[in-house]
């Protein structure tokens, strides 16, 4: 619902008239309507949602919700930026759409680049692999780094492979360096000096973000001393010679990919943030000067008004807290990179990801992001192809062509819902960066353990929650396709492409001159302040890599940390599909259910079904009959079956009859079978147990433990 004083009542009589029939409703009218529908069940426990942020969704909101706000009177391209920090919104600026191309080698990159720029991709957003966040040449680090989410880049040769055709005036850069973004200009300026382009045609961002690196990787290769020098130099560095270069980013994928609520890692990005600010002006920068390179990345989830909110509560907090540091309303400005989650997308059925990637992108436009990455459908699998980039970028191209939000200002502005839950969840994660700050700092409680904790326990919540099939996951936990032919997965060969690295480098490294070299990173060790860019670009040119640049400096270790585990919500269930898939490989069958349903169908189709998708879940195929008349019937099927498991169906009413023969029955002949009751009636349930009953299933059962069981049980996990 939304209020907009723009509108007019209407003019034409008949239309007034109109409105006249009917009495005017108030929420109190409609609450009493509501709860008369519910038969006597509680309001609060049926239409009120409770979300992993600690905030109560109502069913409900009107105008009186949103009466004591005092950021509604704010406009867009105003502080405090709640409604976007332009005027004009999309209008004179969309958003750019950076979809990542997390190919292992530079040509891979360039190649899809080239494929995706004349086709609606407007920045070159090039993720790196592990080894190359870390600061190691390929041949250098351990085998399963390299390649790893995504580029090797380690010479100038590798910048000179991925840029070329690529004209970096008309196209931005999108490289987050993590801890390396000093090392990795150097090589990038001495690129672009052999190929005769200049630094000021660099635009986009080539970021630094140690704190998001230590949280994801638990340590940093040199201390965040060094780091946050190697920060300011960057920062002073594109002040001058890149003026449309972002330099420092704050990434909360790592917190979100942990598992976290929107509260929490919009809380631990404003920490961090603060963090970077005070470092910067601790190396002697402003503000004003610092602020505008900045940008914020979030990872976009499924709760689409929460997300909606998270963004402009992002812009609000940060405007407050910049402003706070003394910021101009420029400085206040912030630049919000989006992309689509990792924790939402599965293996298993993963088309649906082109649905959830929709609605997070849907989301994060409505929410007013800069730029977007969507998530191909099949990134959970590996690399992706040619077909599922197009897929994926074309979700944004109709976002903003055929939905028209180009067109739009603010699209959930005056919502009565979204505005609500913006002050909700800023209040929320206001609260918990104060308590982040009385910590020492995002740096001091990562080194503590606390945020990791606070997420660790919102996981849990989370994984229960799908475990007991209260978070629905299409095609994992609820409604799984045993049929469905899988996608080819495509990853990364780690160990071919360290090698083809290996000879690659050692090409390189023989080509250089090495007395310069050396003379050159003996240079780059002595080198302080603003004289290390310039010794590392010296270095670069005689021929450094990357692990050279890193090493030359690297006298001391970095800080280590409890590292924030990324995981998916649909692991767990997909850990039992794969057990089944190799159990029906070994054993020429998957494992099997037997569901024998007791008289008319028509009595126990629901609890038929409900139970079918119970066990579908876990890979078992469940094969039945019709109704069976009596338990000799359904026994005499059961055995003939040979299935390991049989999960007797019927109505409550009828299993005291039932129950004890039928079990009686199989077990006399098969005492090994399991046997499984849908339903769980409370005061039968130690009778059951007594008459052979092994499991209960029924909608508050634990769906993952109780598979989990019967897999072990029947030698599923080998």
């Amino acid at each position: 619902m939304r209020h907009d004083p723009t509108v007019r009542a209407p003019e034409d009589p008949s239309e007034q008239q109109l409105f006249t029939m009917f009495a005017h409703a108030s929420y109190a009218d409609w609450r009493r309507a509501a709860e008369q529908t519910l038969k006597g069940a509680p309001f609060e426990q049926r239409l009120i949602t409770r979300t992993y942020e600690a905030l109560q969704l109502q069913p409900l909101y009107d105008a009186a919700t949103v009466a004591d706000l005092p950021q509604l009177a704010s406009l867009p391209g105003e502080p405090p930026f709640l409604r976007g920090t332009s005027t004009l919104g999309y209008l004179t600026q969309p958003w750019s759409v950076a979809q990542e191309l997390p190919y292992p080698t530079a040509a891979a990159v360039n190649q899809a680049a080239r494929e995706d720029l004349p086709r609606g991709l407007t920045v070159l957003h090039v993720p790196l692999d592990q080894a190359t966040l870390r600061g190691l040449d390929p041949d250098q680090a351990l085998t399963p780094l390299v390649g790893q989410g995504g580029t090797s880049l380690a010479s100038v040769a590798d910048f000179l492979t991925l840029l070329d055709g690529i004209d970096l005036n008309q196209t931005p850069l999108h490289l987050a360096a993590g801890a390396s973004a000093l090392p990795l200009l150097a090589l990038l300026l001495a690129a672009l000096t052999a190929r005769g382009s200049t630094p000021d045609q660099l635009h986009g961002c080539l970021t630094m973000d140690p704190l998001g690196s230590l949280a994801a990787q638990g340590s940093l290769s040199v201390p965040l001393p060094q780091i946050y020098a190697d920060m300011a130099a960057l920062t002073s560095w594109a002040a001058t010679h890149a003026p449309r270069l972002r330099t420092i980013e704050v990434a909360a994928h790592a917190y979100h990919n942990a598992g976290s609520s929107a509260v929490q890692d919009l809380a631990c990005a404003l920490a961090t943030g603060v963090t970077y600010l005070r470092a910067m002006q601790a190396q002697g920068l402003s503000v004003d000067l610092v602020a505008p390179r900045m940008q914020f990345a979030f990872s976009i989830g499924a709760p689409f008004f929460i997300e909606i909110a998270r963004l402009r509560a992002a812009r609000m907090l940060w405007a407050r807290i910049v402003a706070a540091f003394g910021g101009s309303e420029q400085a206040q400005q912030l630049t919000l990179h989006a992309r689509t989650s990792a924790w939402t997308k599965s293996r298993a059925d993963a088309y649906n990801n082109m649905l959830r990637a929709t609605s997070e992108a849907f989301a994060a436009v409505m929410g007013g992001c800069t730029s977007l990455h969507v998530s191909p459908f099949d990134e959970a699998l590996g690399l992706p192809d040619e077909f599922s980039r197009r897929i994926a970028r074309n979700v944004q191209i109709i976002l903003r062509e055929e939905c028209s939000f180009a067109r739009l200002v603010d699209p959930p502005g005056g919502s009565w819902a979204v505005e609500r839950l913006t002050d909700e969840l800023a209040r929320e994660a206001w609260t918990l960066f104060q308590e982040l700050e009385r910590r020492g700092g995002m740096a001091a409680a990562l080194a503590e353990g606390w945020p990791q904790a606070q997420i660790a326990a919102t996981r849990s919540e989370r994984l229960n929650q799908i475990a007991l099939r209260r978070e629905v996951i299409v095609g994992v936990n609820m409604y799984a396709n045993l049929k469905e032919r899988p996608i080819a997965a495509r990853p990364v060969d780690a160990v071919a492409l360290q090698a083809e690295r290996r000879v690659t480098l050692t090409h390189y490294r023989a080509a250089a001159d090495n007395g310069a070299l050396q003379t050159a990173l003996a240079a780059l060790t002595g080198a302080t302040g603003e004289q290390v860019l310039a010794a590392m670009l010296d270095a670069a040119r005689a021929g450094a890599t990357l692990g050279a640049l890193v090493a030359a400096r690297a006298t001391q270790a970095g800080p280590s940390v409890e590292p924030l585990p990324a995981q998916r919500g649909a692991e767990q269930f997909e850990g039992l599909r794969r057990a089944a898939e190799a159990y029906a490989v070994r054993n020429g069958a998957p494992p099997a259910v037997f569901l024998a349903t007791m008289g008319p169908l028509s009595q126990s189709k629901a609890r038929a079904d409900f139970a079918t998708s119970f066990f579908e879940a876990g890979g078992f195929v469940v094969t039945s009959g019709p109704g069976y008349a009596t338990p000799a019937e359904a026994a005499q099927a059961a055995l003939a079956s040979n299935a390991s498991i049989v999960l007797i169906c019927a109505t409550d009413e009828a299993y005291p009859a039932l129950v004890p023969a039928l079990t009686g029955l199989i077990k006399a002949e098969r005492p090994d079978t399991t046997l499984v009751l849908a339903g769980y009636p409370t005061d039968q349930i130690a009778t059951y147990q007594a008459a052979g009953i092994d499991e209960f299933i029924h909608l508050r059962a634990d769906c993952y433990a109780i598979l989990a069981r019967l897999q072990q049980l029947k030698g599923v996990h080998p």
